[in-house]
């Protein structure tokens, strides 16, 4: 099996996969404090938690927005499975051409975004990564990176809106019943979450003013199943997408 792992600001998702199958995730929360030798702990705890095999693994793969962990969990999978994990970055085969000012300042998720768009589409296509920050990706069907726009994510949006004002409260991020909402809760629910669709959707219309012909609109991320059923605009959700991404980082360079 081959070991997936996606650090983010808020999360870090693993995954592993025997072939093109998936074989299972889970999520842990990112601590930039934690040691290589917390983190290899509490992912060895997890696999026999789940009754995994860690012997199983013969590989990994990794992308990493946290400059100080990117280290810390190579050594930390290092520890557990005495691997030495293949790390999105320059020098890294990925088929993606990054036509942008600085190709270096691309982050490793966004690269395995088009990567996973690339190969398993092979056309134009808009992918939706909602996590922390909201990304909207454009790759076109040859492998070239166009550009992409970045937006506060759900959450940062809610708790910015609740401590940032003396009497909004945290709420759930969940849609309402209304868009007018008749309390507080429901109020900032439809402002945050509604509107962060709306926002999708009027991004993806600009976008494709600018791009032209035909773009398939893929959504991920933590959010993505919160937001997608709410926006009028079709996509298609695929949770695991930057994981998958990652699997065909792994192919390309596991020599």
């Amino acid at each position: 099996m081959i070991l997936v792992v996606d650090i983010g600001n808020t999360h870090i998702v693993l995954g592993a996969f025997d072939g093109d199958e998936l074989k299972f995730v889970f999520r842990i929360s990112t601590d930039p404090q934690k040691t290589e030798y917390e983190y290899a702990s509490i992912v060895r705890n997890i696999f026999i938690l789940k009754g995994i095999d860690m012997s199983l693994i013969e590989g990994a793969a990794m992308s990493c927005v946290v400059p100080q962990l990117t280290q810390t969990m190579k050594k930390a999978l290092k520890l557990c499975f005495g691997i030495n994990a293949v790390n999105v970055g320059p020098g890294i085969k990925t088929g993606i051409n990054l036509n942008c000012d600085s190709p270096a300042q691309v982050g490793a998720d966004l690269i395995c975004s088009c990567v996973a768009a690339h190969e398993l589409y092979g056309e134009n296509c808009i992918v939706i990564d909602m996590g922390t920050a909201t990304k909207l990706i454009a790759v076109d069907k040859n492998g070239v990176f166009i550009g992409l726009s970045i937006a506060p994510g759900l959450g940062m949006g809610m708790n910015a809106l609740a401590m940032g004002t003396a009497q909004l409260p945290q709420v759930s991020l969940d849609a309402p019943d209304s868009v007018l909402g008749k309390n507080t809760q429901d109020c900032m629910k439809s402002g945050v979450v509604v509107g962060h669709a709306c926002m999708i959707d009027g991004m993806v219309d600009r976008m494709l003013e600018e791009l032209g012909g035909n773009w398939r609109v893929i959504v991920t991320g933590g959010f993505s199943s919160i937001i997608a059923p709410l926006c009028k605009r079709k996509t298609e959700i695929d949770e695991t997408f930057i994981l998958k991404g990652l699997r065909a980082v792994y192919t390309k360079n596991r020599k």
